[in-house]
This record gives structure tokens, C-alpha cells and sequence, in this order.
């Protein structure tokens, strides 16, 4: 096991913590949200600054990239629509009267929730409110979208003439709602957790749904009933993200563990320990799970044996997000740093010249410097 992985590149562009990072569907920027009240997007290429986005009042809590346009959330109370190669802003949706910590773009619609306790659908391409969900009696902390077309077999389409899109809000009262799209009233209150709910991940093509509570439990529901299917009781923390995989889920938690359930069976079959904090994000990627925590350290293990294989030390607080791209690791941290990692060296592969070799071809000023036998990041200013 390696003891410290080596960072290519840190990224100190930002005056504030990183609150979120989102990676383009093609796969060719990325895009940070921050504490200093703007977003920032980033070339996949060069990791190069290529877009300043200013005109927030407040923190940005979260983000989402397109190809040709980002979103951005705020505790402003509003969510800002940019263009990706201008950096202008193009629209502004306002409606919440409270921070809004979570957006969701699917289809052609734009999802949000607020402390405000309600979740909303905005129009993309009309920039106006379509509906307003409201019910819950405490946060929106999480969203999940789905359609009727994704749960139903063949037989079924042909009788449903019509596909139905629903929401799925997730509530520090411990609650999960799913929400007609169209009319805005909810379908089904799923009832169960005794904490608030804190991530979401859906399974639509099998018809479920997984929750993670600060109740310590994960829960899965059938999304067509509202059934609750099982409950997954072996954390002894908060459950703080979740990530499912070929029918594997992966729960991130405040004990300072991962673990893997089969999701069909809720049997615990892996546990990934060593965090020294909260598990704060983690992201799946060919074989390894890779994890942020509130140690500041990214970890990588073995996802079916859970042998640590690598430790990636340098940032100061605690990582919010990760990201993997053509081969390398992106790690974004409330220290207010993206830092950029090789991750070939996890999988025992030699590093190549390509991609890598061009971060240090950008480099203007960078020098390379030892100590305890690891190299240093350099810092861009």
C-alpha cells in the first residue's frame, strides 16, 4: 500500500472552500462551486482556469455541468443558468426564499430543493418556474428524478401511452417524497427513517430506490408502491453518501467507514475502515472505490477485497467531491484547492505520456520539489 499518492497539480484559483464539483458529459471540463460566491470551470486537457462565473451573492452549495451550459444554487436563494464558453450568466431563477442546496437536470427539466422546505421544476430552455412541491415539513437535502417509461416493461409501455416523470425529495423531517412532475402533488411519502435523509440513488430499471439517514440505516423502497423492501443496520454513523453499482451499493458514513451491501439481498459483504473522519464523498471506478473524508485524505481500495491501496495526502480540510477522468483523480476540498492525482499507480500501471504529460507542459512557474521521499503538488496560482 502506498502511503501517499502524488498530486500532479493544485488548483488554488478559489477564495473559498469548493462546495461541489461536476464533470461535463463529454467529458471535457469541469466545474467548481465555492464559498467565495463564484464557479470556476476547468479544462480536462490542461486543468487550466477557462471560465470565471461571478454574479452569486452569497456561497455557491452546489453545481451542474452540461456541455454547453452550467447551473450553479446558492444560499442567495437562487440558481444561475451559464454559458460555458462566454461565462455569462444567462439566467436567474428565483422563487425559493431560502438557501437552495441542491439542483438536479434531467430531461428538460431543472429540479431544485431549500431549506425553504420546498422543492421546485424550472423550465431550461423557458427559464420560468413549471411547479413547486411543497409538503414537507422541514430541508429538501436530496433529489432523485425517474420516469414511467424507465420502470416499465414492454407489455406495460404500450398500455402507457404517455411517460410520467416523478421527483423524489429526500427531508431532515425523515421523510423521502416522489412528486407528480406535472401536477406538483405527491404520489407517495415513504415513511421509516427516524433521521433526516441525506443521499438518495435510485435503481429505477429494477424499481428501487436506497436511502441514507442520519438514523444510521440505509432503506430501500419499491418506487411504484412505496414499499419498503429492507433495512441495512450495520453502520454506527450518520449515512452520508451512497453509490450503487452493478447491483453493489456502496454507503459512505460518519463511523469513518465504507461498506458494500448486495442490493438484492442486504447482505454486508465488504467494509473499507482506516478514515480517521467522516466519509464524506465516494465515487467507483474499474475496481477501486475511491473515498474523501473529513481527515482530508482521498483514499483507494480494492473494492472486493477492501485492501487499502493508496492514501492521497495534502489538503488541509475536508474533501467535498471527487471526480475521475481519462485516468486521473480529482479531488475538491472545502481548504478551497482542486487537486489532480494520477491514479494509474493504483491500478500498478506505469505512467504514460498523453494527458499527464501535458499538465506539466502547462505548468508556468512550477518547480518540482522533494520531501519524505514523495513529490510535492505545486501550487497554480
Amino acid at each position: 500500500m502506498g502511503s501517499s499518492g502524488s498530486a500532479l497539480k493544485v488548483c488554488t484559483d478559489h477564495q473559498g472552500g469548493i462546495n461541489w464539483l461536476s464533470l461535463s458529459p463529454d467529458g471535457q471540463h469541469l466545474l467548481t462551486g465555492s464559498e467565495d460566491g463564484t464557479a470556476r470551470l476547468w479544462s480536462t486537457a490542461d486543468s487550466q482556469c477557462h471560465g470565471h462565473f461571478q454574479g452569486h451573492e452569497s456561497y455557491i452549495t452546489f453545481c451542474h455541468l452540461e456541455n454547453e451550459v452550467a447551473f450553479t444554487c446558492s444560499a442567495d436563494h437562487t440558481i444561475r443558468k451559464w454559458d460555458v464558453m462566454t461565462s455569462q450568466c444567462l439566467a436567474i431563477y428565483r422563487g425559493h426564499t431560502s438557501i437552495v442546496n441542491r439542483i438536479l437536470v434531467a430531461k428538460d427539466y431543472l429540479f431544485s430543493g431549500s431549506y425553504d422546505r420546498t422543492a421546485r421544476c424550472w423550465s431550461v430552455d423557458k427559464e420560468k418556474q413549471i411547479q413547486e412541491f411543497r409538503g414537507h415539513r422541514n430541508c429538501v437535502l436530496t433529489l432523485a428524478h425517474w420516469s414511467s417509461r424507465d420502470v416499465l416493461d414492454e407489455s406495460e409501455q404500450e398500455q402507457e401511452k404517455l411517460s410520467r416523470d416523478f421527483l423524489v425529495t429526500g427531508s431532515t423531517d425523515c421523510t423521502v417524497k416522489v412528486w407528480w412532475v406535472s401536477s406538483g402533488r405527491c404520489y407517495q411519502t415513504l415513511l421509516g427513517h427516524t433521521g433526516a435523509v441525506l443521499c438518495l440513488t435510485l435503481d429505477a430499471p429494477n424499481r428501487e430506490l436506497f436511502s441514507g439517514s442520519t438514523d444510521y440505516t440505509i432503506r430501500t423502497w419499491n418506487i411504484v408502491t412505496g414499499e419498503q423492501l429492507k433495512v441495512f443496520k450495520e453502520h454506527q454513523g450518520s449515512v452520508i453518501c451512497l453509490e450503487l453499482v452493478n447491483r453493489y451499493l456502496y454507503s459512505g458514513s460518519a463511523d469513518k467507514t465504507v461498506k458494500c451491501w448486495l442490493a438484492d439481498t442486504g447482505e454486508q459483504v465488504q467494509t473499507y475502515k482506516t478514515h480517521k473522519h467522516s466519509v464524506s464523498t465516494l465515487k467507483y471506478h474499474a475496481g477501486i472505490l475511491f473515498t474523501g473524508s473529513g481527515d482530508a485524505c482521498a483514499r483507494a481500495f480494492n473494492s472486493k477485497t477492501g485492501v487499502l491501496q493508496r492514501i492521497f495526502r495534502g489538503h488541509k480540510f475536508i474533501i467535498n467531491c471527487i471526480q475521475i477522468h481519462n485516468e486521473l483523480l480529482y479531488t475538491a476540498s472545502h481548504d478551497g484547492t482542486l487537486r489532480i492525482w494520477d491514479e494509474r499507480s493504483v491500478q500498478g500501471k506505469s505512467p504514460q505520456k498523453g494527458s499527464l504529460s501535458r499538465l506539466f507542459n502547462n505548468r508556468v512557474g512550477c518547480t518540482e520539489q522533494q520531501e519524505n521521499g514523495e513529490l510535492e503538488a505545486v501550487e497554480l496560482m
